[in-house]
Parts: structure tokens; C-alpha cells; sequence
């Protein structure tokens, strides 16, 4: 029973991390545009895809975990010059032109690649001992690689000159903007790095789950709930609450069924609305 749990415990940790780099970047464009980016769970799709297709086409996963992100931050470019910045102003067009994007993403993939879930062998087979289980080892490799993207975001926030623009912006436009920060161009660099974190979690995440058009439909409501908890705009709060609903998911699911999983993590971000709807991690450093 203990090791059962402690699979499940390992399992959620690693989903979550993974879930926490995507939400990263939702919870970026958000706090930094104010853009609700309804697309964002098909980006983390299309990373996916791309890893597969990657994977096929020159065996090398190690080619689609550097090829996919940078892909990626050329996607976020487009999308914020042409879809967003015309009328970022007007908060209600910036849902419905992600919503569009979303569904064009999903139709091209659906067209292109097939309504067919695929599957991607893990680059690294095979298990260890862990907590008197045997683990997948890839599993474990995802939890660090996430992990590792995760605290090299947050190092790139807090130690580069870009990442002090992006905290001006997020904390003041109007100041940042008569300091002589480039406010626009920390914006669309944005969009473009939270479209990269999407598209990354997607890649780690293809030998773990089923590559498929509408994975991002499935995984979207999971960093919504993320970024609720942890706070909107919270970074921090973000990442730690993606890990704990994921845990506690898996937790949940294992004594019970994923339908009971789901609405507990509901009841959890509905008793944080009602009781802190400023977020759990309201305070921790941003």
C-alpha cells in the first residue's frame, strides 16, 4: 500500500512539474499582458506533436527537447505581432482571437497529423528502485528536466536584465515605460518565452502521455486552476500549487477514480476563492 502511494505521490510530482512549466508560461502572459491565452494548452499540444514528429523523422529526442522550444518562441512572436498587440487594448478580442487560435492549432494538427492518438517511446527505458517500487526511469528524468527549465526561468527572471524589465512591467507599464524600458518589446518577448515553456512541457510530456489533438483541451483546465491558487501573476505560487494539485490528483485517483481527483482539486481552488481569493501563495516572492 505505501509503495502504491508512493508511485502515485512520484507520479503526481512529476505531472506536476511538467503542468507548472506550462502554467508558468500562461500565468506570464497574463500577469505581463493581461491577455487571457485560451491557446495555451494547445501550444503545449503542438509541442507534443512536434516531439513526435521530431522523434520520427530524426530519432533524436534529445534534437526536439532544443528544436520544439525555439519553434515555439517563433509561434509566440507571430501570435503576439499579429493576433494580440493589434488589440491588446480590449481584453474581450484577446479571448476570442485565442480562441480562434486554439481552434485553427487544433484543425491544422487534426488535418495534418490525424484524429489518431500516437504514442512516443521513452528515450530512456527501463526502471529503478524507488521507495521499494521500480519507477520508470524516464518519469524521473522528466521531474528533473522540468525542474531544471523551472529554476532557469526563475534565475533568468531574477538575474538578467531582461527579466528586471519583465518585473517592471508586470509591477508598473506606465513607470517602466518612462524609465526607457522597451515595454513592447518585453511584451512580445514574453508572449514568445511562454509559448517556448508551453511547447517544452509538451515535449517532456509526449513519452508520458498520448500525443493527440486535443490534449490541450484536456490539460488547459489544470494550469487555469494552477494560476487561480497560486495567485494571479504569483510565479512562485504558480509552479508550487501546479505541484500540489498534481499530487494530490494523483493521490486521489489511485484511492478513488480521476473523476473524484478532478473535483477535489474544484473544491480546493473554489475554498481558495472563497477564503483567499487573493491565492494561497499571496506575499511569496514574484
Amino acid at each position: 500500500m505505501l509503495a502504491n502511494l508512493a508511485t502515485l505521490a512520484l507520479n503526481g510530482l512529476a505531472w506536476g512539474l511538467i503542468v507548472a512549466l506550462i502554467a508558468l508560461g500562461l500565468s506570464i502572459i497574463f500577469g505581463l499582458l493581461d491577455v487571457i491565452n485560451v491557446a495555451h494548452g494547445d501550444l503545449f499540444m503542438v509541442g507534443g506533436v512536434l516531439a513526435w514528429t521530431a522523434v520520427e523523422t530524426t530519432g533524436s529526442f534529445a534534437a526536439a527537447l532544443v528544436v520544439v522550444p525555439l519553434l515555439g518562441m517563433a509561434l509566440g512572436l507571430a501570435t503576439e505581432r499579429f493576433a494580440i498587440r493589434p488589440i491588446l487594448r480590449n481584453p474581450a478580442l484577446t479571448i476570442v482571437s485565442t480562441f480562434g487560435l486554439s481552434l485553427i492549432l487544433q484543425e491544422a494538427v487534426r488535418a495534418t497529423f490525424g484524429p489518431a492518438p500516437r504514442r512516443l517511446m521513452a528515450p530512456l527505458p527501463g526502471t529503478l528502485p524507488v521507495f521499494g517500487t521500480n519507477y520508470e526511469i524516464y518519469r524521473l528524468a522528466a521531474a528533473v528536466a522540468a525542474a531544471l527549465a523551472l529554476a532557469a526561468f526563475f534565475l533568468f527572471q531574477q538575474r538578467t536584465r531582461f527579466g528586471t524589465w519583465m518585473r517592471a512591467v508586470r509591477h508598473d507599464r506606465e513607470t517602466a515605460l518612462t524609465l526607457g524600458i522597451p515595454v513592447a518589446r518585453v511584451q512580445l518577448l514574453t508572449f514568445a518565452l511562454g509559448a517556448a515553456l508551453a511547447l517544452l512541457g509538451g515535449v517532456i510530456a509526449a513519452p508520458i502521455t498520448t500525443v493527440d489533438f486535443r490534449a490541450g483541451v484536456e490539460i488547459l483546465p489544470a494550469c487555469f486552476m494552477a494560476v487561480v491558487i497560486g495567485g494571479l501573476g504569483n510565479l512562485p505560487g504558480t509552479a508550487a500549487a501546479a505541484v500540489l494539485l498534481a499530487v494530490t490528483e494523483g493521490v486521489v485517483s489511485g484511492l478513488s477514480d480521476p473523476t473524484a481527483a478532478r473535483i477535489t482539486s474544484l473544491c480546493l481552488m473554489s475554498a481558495v476563492l472563497l477564503l483567499r481569493p487573493q491565492g494561497l501563495f499571496a506575499g511569496a516572492a514574484r
